[in-house]
């Protein structure tokens, strides 16, 4: 089956914000045409707004900005425009209008036929090898999931369970036999899949799950078996109510040895939805959020599966249960095959970028139209953005998103142009961004829900739906404060094997030598003053002292611990998983800040740097002054120097204030999927 023609040619150089908020204009201080490359109706082309909720609002006010959203627009899409505006269109089509009723059955089935009318358009195709029909174009395909972000989370999870995971996991283990029998029909959603890796008492720890895989040599298949009830596999998305088939995660025996957790495809239901031989399915029932999606639970029966249905790209089983691998080492297997979690992880944090986004979006929106409190009595009362306070909530959460922004775009070009043998790099920098992105996320919406008071907790203004389907983001795909373990461990297995067969004074004189560097270039932290708060080298140079500083102390106590046998490395690790947690934070705001300098050096349209620089500058004063504490404590900046980061983002904010409305404009919002009253002008 060939992918449908609407995909197959992308218009170039469509305008990128044809179906996006246009900058909010004060009626009293702008005049005449709107920008070019920008509409004067920012529902310009899309599905009609009730205009009867939008009654009696305020206009949202605000001077003209000092960048052009447009190009800035441009920027963000990052030379994916033409996907990106195609999902905007789609979104902004009637028939996705939010889901209004509360029926879970009902909210399940409009998702599903939002995915079936993805998939038409032609949306499941774009990451799928040619051999197969496909676009090969992954980059696309993330561009796409990321705007899908802006719509009902539910139908983003959705999406993502049968094209990212179940899809993503037939193509990236499976082989050539796999692909041609099961990629077509995933592509159009002919085939539901699911991705069954987590159990009930097994999570984040893949390697020890319970369902097992027994070769039979006999009748050439599998056995796949759920020995406990906490083998079960749950919160699986699409097992619920819609999923046909599953790529299964089990102990892989034959020949009566054990070689670790392989994938498998296993059907679950026939096409009239009946639970298979050996298949016991439970729904997971109503959740807290992302009730669009059919989570469930799966048990086998000794459930019986060919031999060629096992995924082999890795590791092959022949007909009579021996077993190879082109892979020796088992722990290196183990961790390739575990490759797939890594789009998840990718896709979840771009996600919650996106979720972040919208929050703001409705936030900062409200925020310049909402009135409370003045001068003097019989005056204007103050715009809330116009209050020091509330530029405070809300504008170091925007600096975090203009920051992730660019971390995103540096990983996925990561995924796209490095082999295997920069995997834990990847893996580091997913888990870390996924932790950190998500985190933000809940940060995000709590303080914009608050930020617009009582209008952030109707439903109409999105925030309850946004904030209940997001809560998840924090554990799924790993939990948050596990991926930062993971983050820590990496850091300190490269740390060690810098070191490897040196002794330990060898480390300690090494240790002695670099702080001695940092004191001997440490005059620009001693001249940290106001007017050298904006400095991007100055501030990256703190970010990265206090990274080294912490890996350097986690790997010398680590060593200690477990030198003469003393403690295990699990018990050393274990004990030191408090400060291994704050080096990963360290870590993580480095490469984000890093990565966000970096942006700003490479910008193509130099008309944009000054506004970028001033956001650096609020992530980085607002994450140290976060965080100064710790220098404070190791003497790295005096006390009366670091009171002044205060001082310096309050000033920052301020200075923002004026460019805050186009700023959330510029992430390319459709109208139609913000349908928040309050936002909307």
């Amino acid at each position: 089956m060939m992918p449908p023609s609407a995909i197959e040619e992308l218009p170039a150089g469509t305008a990128a914000n044809t179906n996006v908020h246009a900058p909010a204009r004060d009626r009293s201080a702008v005049s005449g045409d709107p920008t070019p490359g920008t509409t004067a109706d920012p529902r310009a082309g899309q599905a009609p707004i009730d205009d009867s909720a939008l009654r009696g609002y305020p206009p949202i006010l605000q001077d003209k900005p000092g960048f052009d959203p447009a190009a800035m627009l441009h920027l963000l899409d990052g030379g994916q425009s033409a996907i990106k505006q195609k999902v905007r269109d789609i979104l902004s089509q009637p028939t996705f209008r939010y889901y209004d009723g509360t029926d879970t059955a009902g909210l399940r089935e409009k998702v599903l036929g939002w995915t079936r009318e993805l998939a038409q358009q032609g949306i499941g195709w774009l990451f799928l090898p040619r051999a197969v029909g496909g676009k090969d174009d992954l980059a696309a395909f993330m561009a796409a999931f990321e705007t899908l972000g802006f719509h009902d989370i539910s139908l983003v999870i959705k999406f993502g369970v049968q094209f990212g995971l179940w899809g993503g996991s037939v193509l990236r283990l499976g082989t050539d036999y796999h692909h041609q029998k099961y990629l077509p029909a995933t592509a159009t959603t002919d085939l539901l899949g699911c991705f069954a890796m987590t159990e009930i008492g097994h999570g984040s720890n893949v390697r020890d799950l319970e369902t097992t895989a027994t070769y039979d040599p006999a009748t050439q298949q599998f056995d796949l078996h759920s020995p406990t009830f906490t083998s079960g596999k749950n919160y699986i998305g699409n097992a619920g109510a819609h999923g046909r088939i599953a790529t299964v995660f089990a102990q892989l025996k034959t020949n009566g040895e054990s070689h670790g957790v392989h994938a498998f495809v296993v059907p679950i239901r026939d096409d009239h939805g009946v639970p298979l031989p050996g298949i016991r399915l439970e729904d997971n029932g109503q959740k807290l959020g992302l009730n669009g999606v059919d989570n469930g639970r799966i048990w086998f029966d000794h459930a019986r599966v060919p031999r060629v249905e096992m995924l082999d790209r890795f590791a092959q089983v022949a007909a009579d249960g021996t077993y190879t691998s082109n892979i020796k080492n088992p722990a290196a297997r183990f961790f390739t095959t575990l490759g797939t979690l890594v789009g998840g992880r990718v896709s979840v944090g771009h996600s919650g970028l996106s979720i972040a986004k919208s929050g703001l979006a409705i936030a900062v929106r409200y925020a310049a139209r909402r009135r409370q409190f003045g001068p003097a009595e019989g005056q204007p009362e103050t715009i809330l953005l116009d209050y020091p306070a509330h530029q405070r909530r809300l504008l170091p959460l925007l600096a975090n998103a203009y920051a992730l922004d660019f971390s995103f775009k540096y990983l996925t070009n990561l995924i796209l142009t490095t082999g295997p043998e920069e995997f834990r790099q990847v893996e580091t920098l997913a888990a870390g961004l996924k932790a950190f992105s998500t985190w933000n996320t809940t940060q995000t919406l709590q303080t914009g829900r608050e930020a617009c008071g009582g209008e952030g907790y109707l439903a109409i203004n999105r925030f309850a739906a946004l904030k209940a389907d997001s809560d998840i983001f924090t554990t799924f795909e790993g939990d948050n404060t596990v991926l930062m373990q993971l983050v820590a461990k990496n850091l300190l297995t490269d740390f060690a094997a810098r070191f490897k067969g040196k002794s330990k004074t060898h480390l300690a004189r090494w240790a002695v030598a670099q702080k001695l560097s940092t004191l001997r270039a440490r005059s620009p932290f001693s001249a940290f003053r106001t007017g050298d708060l904006a400095g991007g080298d100055a501030q990256l140079a703190l970010f990265r002292f206090r990274e080294e500083s912490l890996l350097i102390a986690a790997g010398q106590k680590l060593r200690s611990l477990t030198a003469n046998g003393r403690l295990t490395s699990y018990a050393a690790f274990t004990s030191m998983q408090n400060e291994l947690l704050a080096l990963a934070n360290a870590h993580v705001e480095r490469v984000i800040l890093e990565r966000f300098h970096d942006a700003i050096r490479d910008c193509p349209d130099a008309t944009l740097c000054p506004i970028l620089g001033k956001l650096r500058s609020l992530f980085a004063l607002h994450h140290l002054e976060r965080g100064r504490a710790w220098f404070l404590e190791n003497g790295v900046l005096p006390p009366r120097r670091a009171r002044l980061l205060g001082a310096a983002v309050d000033i920052l904010c301020a200075d923002l204030r004026r460019d805050a409305v186009a700023l959330v404009d510029s992430f390319g919002i459709p109208a139609a999927c913000l349908a928040a009253p309050i936002a909307l002008d």
